[in-house]
């Protein structure tokens, strides 16, 4: 009780000091002080709100063609596979609410959804898009991984060690596509075979001098197995079925990064 009185005390004590200091200093300073807080307290308001504002709604789906990407990407549109679809030589592109929230529209953040053609001489299409990027979504074909395993992983090394997503820490989904199949491959497989093959790259690449490498960043610890936990930027594993609409967990991932 005694320390709570001498609280009391200390407190009225630095009240009335505080009184004191403020009446000896000019009303027209006083004012202005006031103003000055006032206005800097606005300014840092309404510059956090433009920048919420501007956040990127970007999401890519990336990946070798036919891993199935249109396909996602109109099922995350339309709700709709369209009889699947043939493969896209430009990006398919648009910005609206995802199909599984269209009781929200009106209400709720769109999302600018960029199909980019999985073709390697289209491939720098994905370089006009990666510095908007909120998120990455990698699509593999679950079905037909295996023969497909080293390409997939190099591209997916390709953009994990991207300035852009390397700087900005842009977040990756790797997707695994077409899950719905008896014999497509179980995404724990998948994510295994895919850190095999990217730690055979860092090898392999880490022993060509820099001069002959258009990408300086490198991924992984030093002296230990390559893992996607290695990585600055976050990479999980998803499953997903376009033929089928089975996309929850890519909506998901979305919705963990572009904010309704």
């Amino acid at each position: 009780m005694e320390n709570l009185e001498d609280l009391k005390i200390l407190a009225e004590q630095w009240s009335h000091q505080g009184i004191e200091y403020l009446q000896k200093i000019p009303p027209t300073q006083l004012y202005a002080a006031i103003g000055v807080l006032l206005f800097t307290t606005i300014l840092l308001f309404l510059s956090i709100r433009l920048v919420r504002r501007t956040k990127s709604n970007t999401v890519l789906l990336s990946g070798l063609s036919g891993s199935g990407k249109t396909v996602l990407f109109y099922q995350l549109r339309d709700g709709s596979s369209h009889q699947g679809t043939v493969t896209s030589m430009e990006p398919n592109e648009g910005t609206f609410v995802l199909h599984s929230e269209n009781t929200k529209k009106g209400k709720i953040k769109p999302v600018h959804l960029v199909d980019v053609p999985g073709h390697s001489r289209l491939r720098p299409k994905l370089e006009e898009f990666l510095p908007q990027a909120a998120a990455i979504v990698f699509v593999v074909d679950a079905l037909e991984f295996l023969p497909n395993c080293r390409a997939a992983s190099e591209y997916l090394y390709d953009i994990l060690t991207n300035a852009n997503v390397v700087k900005k820490k842009i977040p990756v989904l790797l997707c695994c596509n077409k899950t719905d199949k008896l014999t497509a491959h179980t995404k724990e497989f998948i994510r295994k075979q895919m850190e095999k093959e990217i730690e055979k790259l860092r090898a392999s690449r880490s022993a060509v001098s820099t001069a002959d490498i258009a990408n300086d960043f490198t991924i992984g610890i030093e002296g230990e197995v390559f893992s996607f936990s290695h990585c600055s930027n976050k990479v999980t594993v998803a499953e997903a079925s376009g033929l089928t609409g089975e996309t929850v967990q890519i909506e998901d991932f979305i919705r963990e990064y572009i904010k309704p």
